[in-house]
């Protein structure tokens, strides 16, 4: 099977690191134009940009905090500037907050991280659409989590976000299915980035982590991505408002695997 994006145009939220920079060099290996969006570290983002290029690809990248509907706005019109419209959006941006019991959360906190991963992912959704629209083509792709449907204790403002963001997504695949814009998540399970190294460089957290994975690894970036760029190519038109999850079987509840 020979997947292509050839000359489509792609934007990755929050890609100058972990599974965002695994998809978006994945996208421009396949041949997507890309945009690597970022908040911090401008430098991490320009040597992924200077990578695609010396490979023969192209990309730039953006600075903009998607949670921010005028940075976002701003963000869409460089890109309109650049590539003249958008044919695939990644949303990926996002944060986990500071674990906190609910009844002792701070409010301001937990509201910050649904400011980012659902209302971030539904502004630069908003801007999408506004273009494949009218084109009547192209896919978003929002990177949720198994914990849109796994509960995590301390946690509750990103499984909130991450719940909404699967339910936004088919609410968003229902309205655009009719101008042939496709809308669909990737729910990555336990990846090794460098995020949770504490977890994974622990000979004891990891082996109690991969109790809670029946393929008996910790994904990698590449799992996520090779993931992503096959659903936004045409070997995946027929898939829209769903959501893929990419997780060794953690959502397969593991801890019955012997028995009720």
């Amino acid at each position: 099977m020979d997947i292509t994006l050839n000359n489509q145009r792609a934007l990755v939220t929050g890609a100058n690191s972990g599974i965002g920079e695994a998809v978006v060099r994945g996208l421009a290996a396949s041949g997507a134009r890309v945009v690597v969006n970022y908040v911090s570290h401008p430098e991490a983002a320009d040597k992924i940009v200077q990578d695609i290029q010396a490979a023969g690809g192209e990309a730039f990248s953006v600075l903009a905090d998607v949670s921010d509907p005028a940075q976002v706005a701003a963000m869409f019109a460089q890109i309109d500037s650049h590539y003249g419209g958008l044919d695939i959006l990644v949303n990926n941006a996002g944060i986990d907050g500071a674990h906190a019991l609910s009844w002792d959360a701070d409010p301001a906190a937990w509201l910050r991280v649904l400011q980012i991963n659902l209302f971030g992912s539904f502004l630069c959704a908003q801007q999408a659409l506004k273009r494949m629209v009218p084109q009547k083509s192209g896919v978003i792709l929002n990177i949720t989590s198994v914990h849109d449907q796994i509960a995590w204790s301390g946690y509750s403002a990103y499984t909130a976000s991450k719940g909404g963001e699967s339910m936004m997504m088919k609410t968003l695949a229902q309205e655009a299915a009719p101008f042939g814009v496709r809308v669909l998540a990737v729910a990555p399970g336990a990846v090794r980035t460098p995020i949770n190294q504490s977890v994974w460089s622990d000979p004891t957290t990891l082996a109690d982590l991969l109790t809670k994975i029946p393929l008996g690894r910790m994904g990698e970036t590449t799992d996520i991505a090779n993931m992503v760029v096959f659903l936004c190519s045409a070997q995946a038109s027929y898939v829209t408002g769903t959501t893929i999850y990419v997780d060794g079987a953690m959502t397969d509840f593991p801890a019955f695997s012997h028995g009720g």
